[in-house]
């Protein structure tokens, strides 16, 4: 861990299971995908196949059309009722708020819009109108992840300054470890736990308010390894 403390400007956030309390990538699939996408989440899970590879298999398996799985995330699920006054609160602090998901990525910006919420620039996966999946937030050389949160957290921090992390997932690993401030539960709590990331424990985003009130001003920085515990490198056998 670098030494000494920094005050947080930017906070990037995840978005399935924490923004929106439903994985809605894992309900889109759940409602239209072939179940064997149960199978790939498996394997994921397991370490046999990378994060972009097990999506772009279980895209593979959907049913139906980009316009009726948007249309089935934005009328099915709300956000987190506290995210919008926290949105508010932390403009008024002058904070950068960012979104970093791993999912199926198109129907953020529309929830978003539905619940009132601007000024959260979004990175993240993108479907396209053939029902393909693209990754314009990944790495330029590994290949683990569709939407790179090591980066996304690194060049917060490079153009606005010490940034905060929450997130609840596997994914948000690699956000984590490059944040100088980390927010977690469920599945990441316990992975910083096993990593040795200190972090605020938290269940709604009014938790994520008092928590930056309270440790916002001397953030410990990030444990900032030189190399992503998640690294794939194509040309590497």
């Amino acid at each position: 861990m670098q030494g000494g403390t920094a005050a947080i400007r930017a906070v990037v956030l995840d978005f399935d299971g924490a923004i929106c309390p439903v994985d809605v990538t894992e309900a889109i699939l759940g409602t239209f995908a072939d179940p064997s996408w149960l199978q790939v989440e498996a394997e994921m899970r397991a370490g046999g196949v990378g994060l972009r590879d097990a999506l772009v298999r279980q895209v593979a398996l959907l049913r139906g059309t980009p316009d009726e799985w948007l249309a089935f995330a934005v009328d099915s699920f709300a956000l987190e009722p506290t995210f919008a006054p926290f949105v508010r609160w932390a403009h008024a602090r002058g904070l950068t708020l960012a979104i970093a998901s791993d999912g199926l990525g198109s129907y953020i910006e529309p929830m978003l819009r539905a619940a009132g919420v601007e000024g959260v620039r979004v990175h993240s996966n993108r479907l396209s109108a053939d029902g393909t999946v693209g990754f314009p937030e990944a790495h330029p050389v590994c290949v683990g992840c569709g939407t790179c949160k090591m980066n996304v957290v690194l060049g917060y921090r490079q153009r606005v300054g010490p940034t905060a992390f929450v997130g609840e997932g596997f994914s948000d690993r690699y956000g984590a470890l490059y944040a100088d401030l980390t927010f977690a539960k469920h599945h990441l709590a316990r992975l910083c736990d096993g990593d040795g990331i200190a972090f605020v424990p938290w269940t709604t985003y009014d938790d994520v308010r008092a928590g930056l009130d309270a440790n916002g001003t001397a953030a410990p920085g990030p444990p900032d390894p030189a190399r992503c515990p998640g690294w794939t490198d194509p040309s590497v056998d």
